[in-house]
């Protein structure tokens, strides 16, 4: 097996020990258990990952944080396996995890994003701006990769590349910025109802209008396994790079499976439209 065949083997036996389990009644923890469709769907997808354990469905927040963990353990895995496309000095991880400080636990600890921390406190000092601002933009990533500058000893390697005279505002080089550089926020959605999809499309919006310099890559990670929901979120574009579904070739054998063909032609468009793919192909793009 490849190293990314292992790390989504993992990934999903992960899950399956934890959190994609059972209830006695048959449903799916991921399944929507008012909606038929979504119980039938789910179910094929675990039967095909492995075999679930029988038990009482976790919290929503529960569910949440561990999908969010279990993400960011297969993309440390596999986009730092990735060194030769992608050079760099990384962080990947949840930033409860990568970071003690609060503001480096918001966008606002990033290069791009370091002037929203002087927004922060001058809202705080003044009641009329923080009622104009809001509390939207200061928004607080599931995932985030990151690369750290780098030293002009290492930018010099070979050839010297830069001197002190010139490229004196780039945040590459650790000579003029210490703040690492977003290069990806990564919202992780167990299951997507109209507020997640909303909520994800909302931080997206921000990473994009809130930055100065580039814009990271923006990806949404879901379990859902009805299409419809996931083409409420997939569905248009600015906002948001790519959808990454957690098992879309094991969603794309269970419609077949359960003949459902009108799901089955919304997946493909969402599929041949660039805006859904499976959560394999992340780190690759990642890479670009």
């Amino acid at each position: 097996m490849s190293l990314f065949a292992q790390a989504r083997r993992a990934f999903h036996d992960r899950l399956l020990g934890s959190i994609l389990n059972v209830a006695k009644s048959g449903v799916p923890s991921n399944a929507d258990s008012d909606n038929r469709a979504s119980v039938q769907i789910a179910g094929s997808i675990v039967a095909q990952l492995g075999t679930a354990e029988r038990k009482r469905r976790h919290a929503a927040q529960t569910a949440g944080i561990e999908f969010e963990e279990a993400c960011a353990e297969f993309l440390a895995t596999t986009f730092l396996a990735l060194g030769k496309l992608r050079p760099g000095n990384w962080l990947v991880g949840t930033p409860g995890k990568l970071f003690e400080n609060r503001t480096q636990k918001t966008i606002a600890g990033f290069d791009q994003f370091a002037h929203l921390a002087e927004l922060e406190t001058l809202a705080k000092a003044n009641a009329h701006l923080a009622a104009a601002l809001g509390s939207d933009y200061l928004i607080k990533p599931d995932i985030v990769i990151a690369r750290r500058p780098e030293p002009d000893n290492a930018i010099n390697v070979g050839k010297r590349i830069v001197d002190g005279d010139v490229a004196r505002h780039a945040p590459l080089r650790a000579a003029n910025a210490a703040s690492p550089i977003l290069h990806a926020s990564i919202s992780c959605k167990w299951t997507l109802r109209s507020d997640r999809a909303q909520n994800a499309r909302s931080e997206g919006l921000n990473l994009v209008k809130n930055r100065k310099g580039r814009v990271p890559h923006i990806a949404v990670v879901t379990a859902e396994p009805t299409p419809a929901r996931i083409a409420s979120i997939a569905l248009g574009t600015g906002e948001i790079d790519c959808v990454y579904h957690f098992a879309l070739p094991e969603l794309e054998a269970a419609l077949q499976a359960l003949d459902f063909s009108d799901a089955s032609l919304m997946l493909r468009t969402m599929i041949d439209g660039k805006r859904l793919r499976d959560i394999a192909d992340l780190p690759l793009d990642l890479a670009v």
